[in-house]
């Protein structure tokens, strides 16, 4: 047996404390035996996560409002436009927008990737455009390049009342 400060090491890897608190001692017993394979769990799940992506997909563009106007001559339907950056190597989370919005996107600046429903994925470079039709599903949207950021704007011709363009999709 090794006495190291106050913790108390035995040759069988067990650990006595003997604490003071408040003019009472207790005896805290900790065995290596519970401890160890706790821990080895808990760094083999953190792993597992990691490795598959779980804690990974946060959501990284930043989403800015541009323009908002209720349309006239169309009762009950506004115009809203977004700014969407996204920085080198991020992507947003896959959406549904909603299920009154008529989108019409446009690249800025750098290469956006996107698939909208059943189509393709593909790469949008800066000064084209594509269109999304109302209740769209956005599997795939984000940066193609892992160095420059990219920016687009998409315009929304959606019902006044409809507050949520997005919604993350199930």
């Amino acid at each position: 047996m090794a006495r190291l400060g106050s913790i108390i090491h035995t040759i069988d890897g067990t650990e006595y404390s003997n604490i003071n608190t408040q003019n009472s001692k207790v005896n805290m017993r900790h065995s290596n035996k519970i401890v160890h394979p706790i821990l080895i769990a808990l760094c083999t799940t953190v792993a597992m996560f990691v490795s598959t992506g779980v804690i990974a997909h946060e959501s990284n563009e930043i989403v800015k409002p541009n323009f908002e106007q209720t349309i006239p001559n169309l009762p009950g339907k506004s115009l809203i436009a977004v700014e969407v950056e996204y920085p080198p190597g991020t992507a947003s989370l896959p959406h549904n927008h909603a299920k009154s919005a008529f989108i019409y996107a446009y690249v800025v600046s750098g290469a956006i990737e996107s698939k909208v429903n059943d189509g393709d994925v593909r790469v949008y470079r800066a000064g084209e455009s594509w269109s999304e039709p109302p209740g769209a599903n956005h599997s795939v949207s984000r940066n193609a390049s892992k160095t420059k950021a990219a920016k687009l704007l998409a315009i929304f011709v959606v019902d006044s009342n409809d507050k949520e363009l997005t919604t993350p999709a199930k």
